[in-house]
């Protein structure tokens, strides 16, 4: 069983039972699900993940005048919980893990992951928050939220980056695929630094997976769960997943130089096709000045100029 999908069936046959006995009169006012760090949230989890922060369990979010009135209370009710339900559990918490499942209050549950205790409210802040860090506040699934207090900020932040802020991280992308694939993987092969040349192509990969993400409009995952979750992005998802495992896979490092323009080739056509560059160009210089130039607040267009 999936953990998200054991999270549900436990908040459901056992969460709410506990809350209708002892809570009753502060149901409306509870949002509950499965949000946060850990494969479940993001169902990525399988068998190799259930040696930590995996099991039964589900989150409970409160405003912070509920926390301060009946969070403890909650907590304690919560902790009561079975620990083993249809065979799965105890849940077994990595030290500092503790806070992923239980009682939360929602602006400290935001503020842990993004360091604000408040939606971003400007540029500067959008770009200060690590964007694993926002895909995994706007991962898992919420069973209830009659208040919409926690929906209302997770709807917010799902709703994706500013567009300056999307064209700035594109940019970077751009330059890094440039630098790494582009044009220094061939000068590494020249020289036979072979080292410098696997290292070229794992930068060239991670980047792409950057910039398609940025290109879906979603938030990429922790760099471990980028490659797989390729296939769930509906722009490029499949093709670029298929290319780049071929990419780790060959060992001639010469065919590496035309998996990479094919890939570049792809990503290019995508960034015209949205509208972002206007270049003409096939090299990821290009692209990314011509991205950069689009972005209107002038003060972060003119912090970064593309060499």
């Amino acid at each position: 069983m999936k953990g998200l999908d054991l999270a549900e069936l436990f908040y459901r046959e056992c969460g709410i039972p506990m809350l209708k006995q002892h809570f009753p009169e502060k149901m409306a006012r509870i949002a509950i699900g499965m949000v946060g760090p850990g494969s479940e949230c993001f169902g990525f989890d399988d068998a190799i993940s259930r040696d930590h922060d995996w099991g039964p369990g589900f989150c409970l979010w409160l405003t912070g005048n509920d926390y301060l009135s009946f969070g403890p209370e909650l907590q304690k009710a919560y902790d009561n919980l079975p620990k083993i339900f249809h065979g799965y559990g105890p849940r077994t918490v990595t030290p500092g893990e503790k806070n992923r499942v239980g009682v939360c209050e929602i602006s400290q549950f935001y503020k842990l992951h993004t360091g604000l205790k408040n939606i971003p409210e400007n540029l500067g802040e959008w770009l200060s928050i690590p964007e694993e860090n926002l895909a995994l506040v706007t991962n898992g699934k919420i069973f209830a939220d009659p208040l919409g207090a926690f929906s209302a900020w997770r709807e917010k932040l799902l709703s994706y980056y500013p567009e300056d802020v999307r064209r700035r991280r594109i940019t970077l992308c751009c330059m890094a695929i440039a630098q790494s694939g582009q044009y220094n993987l061939p000068r590494s092969l020249q020289r036979n630094e072979i080292f410098t040349a696997r290292y070229d192509i794992a930068r060239f990969g991670a980047q792409v997976l950057a910039l398609l993400f940025l290109l879906n409009r979603r938030y990429a995952p922790f760099y471990k769960w980028r490659h797989r979750a390729l296939l769930d992005l509906p722009i490029l998802g499949k093709s670029i997943h298929k290319l780049i495992t071929e990419l780790a896979e060959e060992n001639n490092l010469q065919k590496n130089l035309i998996q990479v323009e094919k890939i570049c080739t792809l990503l290019i056509a995508k960034l015209r096709h949205q509208e972002l560059s206007y270049a003409e160009s096939d090299f990821f210089i290009d692209h990314a000045r011509s991205v950069n130039s689009g972005i209107s607040d002038r003060e972060l267009r003119e912090s970064f100029s593309p060499a």
